[in-house]
């Protein structure tokens, strides 16, 4: 059997508590800035998400992940909801947001699109993204490895 990484841990600790609370575990990220690790509980809903619920969260997870101890190391642990151009990281954000308006950076140039650009996500499959222009007349495919990062443009909402 293969070892759980620490998010995966937290994941499995996390999960079930928002949950019953009525909430979404969008992400679990635990990285390193300058001196300091972070551990990011994020979390969404339907109806979006508050402080209110970004409190409640924190208070129910307090105690399990010590009890659980899935972190040897001191971090910060924030509890925050994705945001309006949320980045789309796990298999099944592609799948939920097919037909969506996305905004990506790739890490190399793609060859006559460049960099940046965005379209609609029309596919997802096997870590590929399918995005066609706003026009309807180009599409692009890529691997999501290949994007430093892929976003929900809900710029205009």
């Amino acid at each position: 059997m293969a070892k759980l990484t620490t998010v995966q841990k937290v994941w499995e600790i996390v999960q079930p508590i928002t949950d019953e609370l009525g909430l979404i575990l969008w992400d679990v990220r635990f990285v390193k800035e300058g001196a300091d690790w972070y551990l990011r509980i994020i979390i969404d809903s339907e109806n979006g998400v508050g402080i209110n619920d970004c409190e409640a969260v924190s208070r129910a997870i307090d105690k399990p992940l010590d009890d659980a101890d899935p972190i040897s190391q001191a971090y910060i642990l924030e509890v925050c909801s994705p945001g309006l151009e949320r980045p789309l990281t796990r298999d099944e954000h592609f799948e939920a947001f097919k037909g969506a308006d996305i905004m990506v950076k790739m890490i190399r140039p793609l060859e006559g699109i460049g960099k940046e650009f965005k379209g609609v996500l029309t596919d997802y499959s096997d870590g590929e993204v399918t995005i066609t222009d706003h026009s309807g007349e180009n599409t692009v495919t890529i691997s999501v490895k290949d994007a430093a990062w892929i976003k929900l443009d809900d710029f205009d909402l």
